[in-house]
Parts: C-alpha cells; sequence; structure tokens
C-alpha cells in the first residue's frame, strides 16, 4: 500500500511536463547514471566500459576500471536517484498508448513511429532489427511498456531514423530484463522490481536502471545519450599557458638533456631557467635552443608557475577509482579528473570531445605518472591535443614507443623513454628533462609576434604608480595599451604608447598613472600593424596610499560632497582627478577628526574621477566616482 501510494504521487507530480522538456525532466537526477539500481548489486564481468555514473543504495557495486564517471553507493545522491527513478517509472507505466497493443516480439525489420507502445503479455521480445522513426521531429519519444519480462536476441539491433535519439527512447517492464549478447540497444531501459542482464559485448546507447533488483554486465559499453537539453560537456577552462605555449620542453630548475645515438626532432622552443640545456642539436629543432637561462626561460618561469597555480586549484569533477590501472582502453569524456596515487598508462586512453572540438581534458595525478611500453593516447569525435592537460605532482616517465599527447605540466623530473612521441609539451616546474630519440611537436597557439617580451613591472612613487616595461625584436609593432584593473578581473584601458622606431635592439617604455586604490592590477598588450593584439604578464601594484579616515561621497545636481569622518586635523585640499591622473579642480579644505562635508563643482563631462585629500602636502587617495 506503500509503494503504491508513493507510485500516486509521483505520478500526479509528473502529468505536467510539457512535450519539449519530456525527456531531460522525466528522470530527473537520475539522469546522471548510466547504470543504476536503487535496491540490488551491481556487478560486471570483464572488461566492460561505462560512461556515466554508476550507484546503488542497497547493494554492493562492483564494477571494473572503466568507468568515466562517479560513484555512488547509499549515498545523498544515490537516494535521490532512487526516489526520482521510481516517480520517471510511474509516470511512463501509467501513460495512454497511442496505438494498439504489440505482439510480444518485435522488430524482424519492422519500422515505427513515435508514440507511446503497450506489449500486454508476459514477456515481449525483441528480435533482428528495429527501426524507430522520428519523421525529424526533433522531440519525438518511444516509450515501450511491457507488462511482464523483456528479452532480445542476440546481436539484435535498434536503429534510430530521421531524428531520432536515444534519451527520448524507454522501455519499461513489469519485469526482469535481459539483453542478449552482441546487442546494440538504444534507450533508457527502466526495469519495475526485476533484475537487469546483460550479455556479452552489448553496447548501450543510453541507461540501464532498476527500481528494485540487481544489474549484472559482462564486457558491456554503454554511455549516457546526448540531447533531449543535455548540457553539451565543455570541460573546465583552459589554463592560459602565455610564454610557455612556444615551448616544447622547459624546465624551471632543472637540466635540459638529450641523449641516445637516434635522432630527438623537436618544434618548438627548448630550454631551462637553471644550468643548461644539452644535446640537441639546431638541424633537428624547429624552434629555439635556450643553451642557458635568458630572459625568455624567466618569463617562462613565471609563467609556467601561473600555469600550475591554475591547475592545482581546478576542482576534479570526477576521481578515477584505479589509477595503477588507468587506461586499458579508457574513454573520458570533458571533465576535470584525479588520480590519487601513483599513476600507470596501461594500454590505450581515448579522449572523445562529443563533437566539440574547443572541449577541455585536464587529468591531475597526485602523484608520480608513468606509462607502459607504446602505451597511447588517443583523440576522437574532434578532441585535441592542445585541449588535453596533464597535471602531475610526482615524476613522470613516458616509456619507449608511447604516442603521448598534451601539455605536461609536473612538479618533477620528466623522462621520455626511446622512440616516444609527443604531441604537445613537457613542462616541469622543478626537475630536468631527459629525451632519447624523441618526436616532440608542440600544439597549436605558438606563432611568431612582432614583439619579444623582456619584462613589465610597475612600482609605486610617491602619490604615483610607475610602470616600466622592455621589448627586444620589435618588427610591425603599433603600439601597447595598459589597462588595470582593482579586482583582477575586470579591465578598464588607461593609455596607449607608440612602440619605438627602433626594431633590431632592446626598447625600454614607462607610464606613470595614478592609482586609485592601495591594490591594482595592470596588464599590457601590444597591437601589431595588422591589428592583431598579444597580452603580456599581469601584474599587481600595491601603494598603501589610503589615509586610515572614513569617506562617502554624495552627487547633488552641481556638486560632489565627500563626506570625511576621523581624518587627522590639519589644513589641506579636496582634489578632483580624470582617470589618466590629470587634475580637474582642487579646493581647501580644513580637515578636522569630527565628520564633516565638504562639496566641489561637478565637472561636466561623464566619467570616471578620483577623489584625493591633502593634508599638509601629502596626497592620501579618497576613492573613485563615476558620473
Amino acid at each position: 500500500m506503500k509503494k503504491l501510494l508513493h507510485h500516486v504521487i509521483a505520478g500526479l507530480g509528473l502529468l505536467l511536463i510539457s512535450e519539449v522538456s519530456f525527456a531531460q525532466t522525466v528522470l530527473n537526477s537520475a539522469d546522471n547514471f548510466v547504470v543504476f539500481s536503487a535496491t540490488g548489486a551491481v556487478a560486471n564481468v570483464g572488461n566492460s566500459h561505462l560512461t556515466g555514473n554508476v550507484g546503488a543504495i542497497d547493494g554492493s557495486v562492483t564494477v571494473g576500471i572503466n568507468v568515466d564517471g562517479v560513484m555512488h553507493v547509499d549515498d545523498g545522491a544515490a537516494t535521490t536517484a532512487s526516489q526520482d527513478l521510481l516517480a520517471a517509472y510511474t509516470y511512463l507505466s501509467n501513460l495512454n498508448p497511442t496505438f494498439p497493443p504489440l505482439s510480444p516480439t518485435i522488430g524482424n525489420s519492422t519500422t515505427l513511429p513515435a508514440g507511446v507502445y503497450v506489449i500486454n503479455e508476459a514477456a515481449g521480445f525483441v528480435d533482428g532489427e528495429l527501426t524507430l522513426d522520428a519523421d525529424n521531429d526533433p522531440n519525438a519519444r518511444f516509450i515501450f511498456h511491457i507488462m511482464g519480462t523483456l528479452n532480445t536476441s542476440a546481436n539484435t539491433k535498434v536503429i534510430l531514423t530521421n531524428g531520432a535519439v536515444a534519451c527520448n527512447v524507454f522501455w519499461v517492464t513489469e519485469g526482469a530484463i535481459d539483453i542478449g549478447a552482441g546487442t546494440i540497444m538504444k534507450g533508457n531501459v527502466i526495469a519495475d522490481n526485476a533484475a537487469i542482464n546483460i550479455g556479452p559485448n552489448v553496447n548501450l546507447e543510453g541507461r540501464a536502471l532498476s527500481t528494485n533488483g540487481a544489474i549484472s554486465f559482462t564486457e558491456l559499453t554503454a554511455y549516457m545519450p546526448l540531447g533531449c537539453g543535455v548540457p553539451e560537456l565543455t570541460g573546465p577552462v583552459a589554463p592560459t599557458l602565455e610564454s610557455t605555449v612556444c615551448y616544447a620542453l622547459f624546465s624551471s630548475t632543472g637540466m635540459v638533456t638529450n641523449t641516445g645515438a637516434g635522432t630527438t626532432a623537436i618544434t618548438g622552443d627548448i630550454g631551462t631557467n637553471f644550468g643548461t640545456t644539452t644535446g640537441y642539436t639546431s638541424a633537428n629543432v624547429n624552434g629555439t635552443i635556450h643553451l642557458v637561462p635568458d630572459a625568455s626561460t624567466e618569463t617562462a618561469k613565471d609563467d609556467l608557475l601561473n600555469v600550475n597555480t591554475y591547475l592545482n586549484n581546478l576542482t576534479p569533477d570526477i576521481k578515477l577509482l584505479y589509477p595503477a590501472s588507468f587506461g586499458n582502453d579508457l574513454v573520458l569524456t570533458p571533465h576535470t579528473y584525479l588520480m590519487d596515487g601513483t599513476t600507470t598508462l596501461t594500454g590505450t586512453v581515448t579522449f572523445n570531445a562529443q563533437d566539440n572540438p574547443n572541449a577541455i581534458f585536464v587529468v591531475k595525478v597526485d602523484g608520480p605518472f608513468s606509462t607502459i611500453a607504446s602505451a597511447k593516447v588517443m583523440l576522437i569525435n574532434n578532441a585535441q591535443a592542445k585541449n588535453v592537460f596533464w597535471k602531475v605532482s610526482g615524476a613522470v616517465n613516458i616509456s619507449t614507443l608511447s604516442d603521448f599527447k598534451g601539455t605536461i605540466v609536473g612538479n618533477a623530473s620528466i623522462d621520455f623513454g626511446e622512440g616516444s612521441i609527443l604531441e604537445g609539451r613537457a613542462l616541469t616546474t622543478n626537475g630536468a628533462i631527459n629525451t632519447n630519440t624523441l618526436q616532440a611537436a608542440v600544439t597549436a597557439g605558438c606563432a611568431a609576434l612582432p614583439v619579444s617580451w623582456l619584462y613589465f613591472k610597475g612600482k609605486p612613487v610617491q602619490n604615483n604608480v610607475v610602470l616600466e616595461w622592455a621589448t627586444s625584436n620589435e618588427t610591425n609593432n603599433n603600439f601597447f595599451t595598459i589597462e588595470r584593473s582593482e579586482d583582477g578581473v575586470t579591465f578598464e584601458s588607461l593609455a596607449t604608447v607608440n612602440a619605438a622606431t627602433i626594431t633590431n635592439t632592446t626598447n625600454k617604455y614607462s607610464f606613470n598613472t595614478i592609482q586609485p586604490s592601495d591594490l591594482c592590477y595592470y596588464r599590457i598588450s601590444q597591437t601589431d600593424l595588422n591589428g592583431e593584439k598579444d597580452y603580456f604578464h599581469t601584474i599587481s601594484v600595491k601603494t598603501g596610499l589610503r589615509g586610515g579616515f572614513e569617506v562617502k561621497h554624495f552627487i547633488s545636481e552641481n556638486n560632489i560632497s565627500v563626506q570625511v569622518i576621523g581624518a587627522q586635523k590639519g589644513s589641506g585640499s579636496l582634489e578632483l582627478y580624470n582617470i589618466n591622473g590629470q587634475k580637474i579642480s582642487s579646493k581647501k579644505i580644513a580637515l578636522t577628526p569630527e565628520t564633516t562635508l565638504y562639496t566641489i563643482a561637478k565637472p561636466s563631462q561623464k566619467g570616471i574621477y578620483l577623489v584625493y585629500i591633502t593634508r599638509e602636502g601629502k596626497k592620501l587617495y579618497a576613492g573613485k566616482i563615476s558620473l
């Protein structure tokens, strides 16, 4: 009686689901699971591959190593999914059929249009090929309600055509489900109070869900379907590589050395900011070999530290449970992954961008990382090596003949075995890099720039901030742009500075500005003659100009009123500057510890203005006003 009441309540709650949002909302949180049992064990035999979360409430979960998702066992997510699954089953099983009842056996090279179907038999069978035709309706749904068990013959195929999508297909049963070996199954398979058994080598685009029963499978490939309003996976925001984008091999604090009798061929720069770079010949390097530390390696060291910090701070979406057996034909989708311990790439790992060429993959390894000989990183469905990042806290050892893709950001030594291939970069903040007959090429992002940056720095001088920068080998450079931010996120343009006319030497520049806050951020870019812009560093400058008093601003039709609370007694002035540091107006005032209101004429031109109060010759910043 209690379960029946739950069914009734759930059914009433779902009656208002719209046509468009049907498939996305009917499963609710259960939509995140590729395999889930509310009550019953989940067990795997062999090398299955699951893309999506896996879980259960009352039962063990043993699924093997290839799971691209999160394991939820008797936790809050599993509890919610159980409730949502029961509600979805209740709703789906109570829908009125749109066609007469089907015969117990369907398929055999038949085609069905969208609709709600029922099989009023103790057992339903799918045999041969069954085609589901959406007739070019993107919201077409196919619901099969079987009053008993559901079985598919071996090598059965469910085919989707004319816009039909697996996320809009539902198989709802009152009994056990048995999917035969080699079946290609499409849709969400939901069993009520019964087990689901999936034979060897089944390919399921959809989900296997049971309200109360064990789920077992052998050599299963199952993945959650796309579409139906499911957000496109994009992964995290990629780190900005800055100057390291042009380095194929770089160490901040270690030697970079090539050995071996074979030819090591590198496309990209090679260097270290500590020690020497040896063993590489210019004939086999399409890039710059920085034999000893220089201005470029110094900049790369700073930029790499920022990349490392960014990746360290990324929160993982998925924790991969078997780092010692990573790979083994595992397929990963755009996420931030964590492997908490010593990790070995065994065989092949594949990154699947799901047809999104901008999808980002980050794999964080908390420990040493190595590959077996001839290990491979593969990219499918528009995945790109430039969008794959490996953040490794321990030593990295890419074994012989391995084919590796992505940018390695390490914190210890990096070694490449003989005959290995790297499409990407090997960068480390602390450790040596050793290569032996390596074929390596940087991924897209490094282009010949019209400016070689040397430095960009800022310092407070009295009441101003002096920004200084230097370049070398300027070619077709037009001008520089200085930008400022008070939060490090939103920047405003301060000024442009014309480029020097001498291009083959070191050029030094400076720019003075009044800083509106104790702490501000500055960044610089250069624009070439073709209008292309390239950003360099972002820096912060702290001035400590505040005077220890509280200030409030009030703007009227003709005046700006400044209320000063707690100032030291003395003579001074109230001054107004524009954002470029030009004084607009000034007024003498007598400062007092008491709360005092001063006024100054409001400028006629709209914009951002800076308020300063001087006391006995010392200028104190008092805030920013926008008109």
